[in-house]
């Protein structure tokens, strides 16, 4: 048996993993073809590296069918019902930092605020006999934050393709999204709310708390973490 270390597997986020490893003395290697490549994990031993888009990442960690995983914040706990209860965070990895924010229309003058937003959503509602549409990926995120901040009258829109567009092409009022820099935000002609931002993400090594643990793989964890000086 050995601990199955899942990884992002293209891309920025698995060169940025990539590099987080080898500069504290564990390589992760690619071999082969683009199609069909084997992977190795060098500087413990014990550890196999699995490589799989980093969205399936939270859904196999919950599974316990992987030991350790990094994917974003935002997909763990978007992703997995009482997230802390299935996975722990081992270490915050300080890449593929990006703000999950609440926006509206740029021309939006007189919604500012979460409370601005129940208000109109409100007016919406009774205006309109269905109500406001707020466009994400990020449903159990949105809904929570929602809630939490009493805004209702409002139904969320799934959104898989270009979350900022769904306003100007009249799919939605308003948005919920991931931005790091808020460029695309305003070249929609959007906003961020002045207490919109849901949750602050960043690329996590995670643990699985539902995974078959044997002495061995507590042991193979443990030297992995003094490898990483998690410890």
């Amino acid at each position: 048996m050995s601990v199955k270390l899942a990884v992002p597997s293209k891309g920025r986020l698995m060169d940025k993993t990539f590099d987080w490893f080898g500069a504290r003395g564990v390589a992760l290697r690619l071999s082969g073809s683009d199609r069909e490549y084997a992977a190795t994990v060098e500087g413990v031993d014990g550890v196999e590296l699995v490589l799989m888009a980093a969205g399936e990442i939270p859904k196999e960690l919950a599974a316990g069918r992987i030991h350790l995983g990094v994917t974003g914040a935002d997909v763990v706990q978007d992703r997995i019902a009482v997230w802390d209860q299935q996975v722990e965070p081992m270490a915050e990895l300080g890449f593929g930092r990006a703000d999950l924010v609440l926006a509206v229309p740029a021309a939006w003058v007189d919604v500012d605020t979460l409370e601005d937003l129940d208000a109109v959503a409100a007016q919406f509602r009774a205006r309109h006999g269905f109500r406001l549409r707020i466009a994400t990926k990020y449903h159990r995120l949105v809904r929570d934050f929602l809630r939490e901040n009493g805004v209702a009258d409002y139904q969320l829109v799934d959104s898989q393709g270009a979350t900022e567009g769904t306003v100007k092409n009249e799919a939605a009022e308003a948005i919920a999204d991931i931005t790091s820099t808020g460029e695309t935000l305003r070249a929609n002609h959007l906003k961020l709310l002045a207490d919109g931002l849901i949750l602050k993400s960043q690329a996590v090594l995670y643990r699985s708390r539902k995974a078959d643990w044997s002495d061995a793989d507590r042991a193979t964890c443990q030297a992995l973490r003094k490898k990483l000086k998690l410890v």
